[in-house]
């Protein structure tokens, strides 16, 4: 489908952010004149607890100026990423969005500059800092990894080409890898699951082996863009004194290493669990013998029911009353006013995402199928959405950008209460379709995404060791760690060996583990809410925004996530719910 045959309700209104590419362009020229200015004031800046406020207001406005040219141009761009125009508009944020780093980089060397006693003085005296208290704090946190201002500037300059393995692989990804079709249709990004699930086993074989085939013919492309990528989180580590990549990751959101190990090593704990998953399909699927290509297809025979967009969002709206009125409202105003990208379209970006900038309501991105999948996906997405607006709304601009960390937190507690609406108001055979979906949010979203975030940990230990990224040893690793998360009686294909090369998250580092850990947290959660009968603790965490440490912020809600109760009660209502389903065969 071409865009142009989209209807109007279903298409995005960015023209929220700009009525048009010429107001974009007017901002352009006014973000280029306030960086210019910068010189005039950077040198007093931090003379005086006043001048230092000021500083921060004028950074601010700099900002998110950088931020919403930024987020307007790659929205556009992800409507088409064959569009030249917008192709160019993206770069030229992103090319001006370095151009600022680099120009502020003097400001966090300037402050330190200050001296920890004299900046705390000015927090507790200047009611002006209020906003930055939090801001300065963690900066005198992380001070032994703040290079000095040439060093910082050389940095901020790199990142002008420092995300460039990334962005290959998005347009390699995105725009110029075919997939050729199966049995005569296309095959896309949006539609693999869908063939995955088809009950025929033959066509998940043949868009198995297809898709793979044709990451195989780009492997030595990928993976030098892969390996490219992890040196560079090397390298960055290095140069500011982190002992690794990982530690580097997680210091921004002061999370102990031991939490992403500990992560790693509950599920592996449980992973017989995720083994006679594996069994039971093979089992309930009546087959021989067990390969990837089963892994998705549907526990029980295919489920047929179609859910058009209305019909979804009207499932996600009723499954979301124990979250409040004024929740369940604003969802309604999403859908309403446009916030959301409906259908997948030629050129478009494939996949979900909840993306946007401070002072205007936040977007969805979908590419509706109209499968049970794609209902869960709107709630998933509108969770985040609905965590940005109520952040933004309740916190300043300084304060209001809340961590990836806890970003999925709020998109799994809408999928799971979704998840608790169809189990009480389904008959029985949908029934048995939502406790297949529930058991596969455990496998994909907890189970999997460790064993990727254990992929992550090995490539870059692997890196930092010396050893070679090659197309080789980085099949290697994925078809070994594959055959321990799936089990002995899942079969070894080969072509699984290349299904790292086609996942972008890889290219934000060690940011995958946080489905996980995000995942275990919502169980606890919704638990929460449903033997409080209130929301009062959740909702005062959704406004938290980026006020506090993730794991603090998480304290609200009473999620204490340091303990490890979370990941292990998350392990075992996966054995529960497995448990459960098993009885409805009985």
């Amino acid at each position: 489908m071409l865009r142009s045959e989209v209807k109007e309700n279903y298409k995005w209104k960015l023209e929220d952010i700009y009525p048009t590419d010429s107001a974009w362009e007017r901002e352009y020229t006014l973000l280029t004149e306030k960086i210019a200015e910068i010189e005039t004031w950077k040198a007093g800046c931090t003379q005086s607890s006043a001048a230092l406020a000021e500083a921060y207001r004028k950074i601010d406005e700099i900002s998110l100026l950088c931020e919403r040219l930024y987020v307007y141009a790659r929205m556009r761009r992800d409507e088409d990423n064959a569009n030249a125009v917008y192709q160019a508009m993206a770069d030229r944020a992103q090319s001006i969005n370095v151009k600022a780093s680099a120009a502020l980089s003097f400001f966090d060397p300037a402050l330190l500059g200050v001296g920890e006693e004299t900046l705390r003085s000015w927090i507790k005296t200047q009611p002006a800092l209020a906003d930055y208290a939090f801001g300065i704090r963690d900066l005198l946190r992380a001070q032994t990894h703040v290079l000095s201002e040439k060093e910082e500037n050389i940095l901020s300059r790199a990142g002008d080409f420092s995300g460039g393995a990334k962005d290959i692989f998005t347009m390699l990804n995105n725009a110029d890898l075919d997939f050729g079709t199966v049995d005569g249709k296309p095959l896309t990004h949006g539609s693999y699951i869908l063939f995955m699930q088809d009950p025929d086993r033959l066509v998940r074989k043949k868009a198995f082996d297809r898709m793979y085939q044709t990451y195989q013919g780009m492997i030595n492309t990928i993976a030098a863009a892969y390996s490219t990528s992890v040196k560079k989180d090397v390298f960055y580590a290095s140069v500011r004194g982190f002992d690794s990549a990982l530690e580097r990751a997680l210091f921004a959101d002061d999370v102990p290493k031991e939490l992403y190990t500990n992560l790693i090593g509950t599920v592996r704990k449980h992973i017989g669990v995720m083994h006679d998953y594996v069994d039971l399909k093979q089992q309930l699927l009546g087959l021989p013998d067990m390969h990837m290509y089963d892994i998705y297809a549907p526990l029980i025979p295919e489920d047929k029911k179609e859910y058009t967009y209305e019909q979804a969002c009207e499932l996600v709206l009723q499954a979301m009353a124990p979250l409040g009125q004024d929740y369940v409202d604003l969802l309604s105003r999403a859908i309403r006013e446009r916030w959301i990208d409906v259908e997948e379209t030629k050129g478009k970006t494939s996949g979900a995402y909840s993306w946007g900038c401070y002072g205007t309501h936040p977007y969805v991105l979908l590419n509706h199928r109209g499968d049970l999948d794609s209902v869960f996906t709107i709630a998933h997405e509108l969770g985040h959405a609905l965590h940005s607006y109520y952040s933004n709304e309740a916190q300043p601009y300084s304060l209001s950008g809340y961590t990836i960390f806890v970003a999925e937190v709020a998109s799994t507690v809408n999928e799971i209460l979704l998840t608790e609406y169809l189990l009480k108001n389904a008959d029985d055979q949908t029934k048995k379709t939502v406790l297949n979906h529930y058991l596969d949010q455990f496998r994909t979203t907890v189970v999997r995404q460790t064993m990727f975030a254990e992929f992550e940990m090995l490539t870059h230990r692997m890196a930092e060791n010396g050893q070679p990224l090659t197309p080789e040893s980085l099949c290697a690793v994925y078809a070994k760690l594959n055959a321990e998360y799936h089990g002995k009686n899942m079969c070894k294909d080969e072509m699984i060996s290349y299904e790292w090369a086609r996942i972008p998250h890889f290219y934000n580092a060690f940011y995958v583990y946080k489905y996980a850990t995000g995942f275990s947290c919502a169980v606890n959660i919704v638990k929460n809410i449903r033997e409080s009968g209130s929301p009062d603790a959740y909702r005062a965490f959704l406004k938290t925004g980026g006020s506090d440490y993730p794991l603090k912020e998480l304290e609200t809600a009473d999620v204490h996530l340091k303990t490890g109760e979370p990941v292990e009660a998350c392990m075992q209502e996966f054995a529960s719910a497995l448990d459960t389903f098993k009885s409805l065969f009985k």
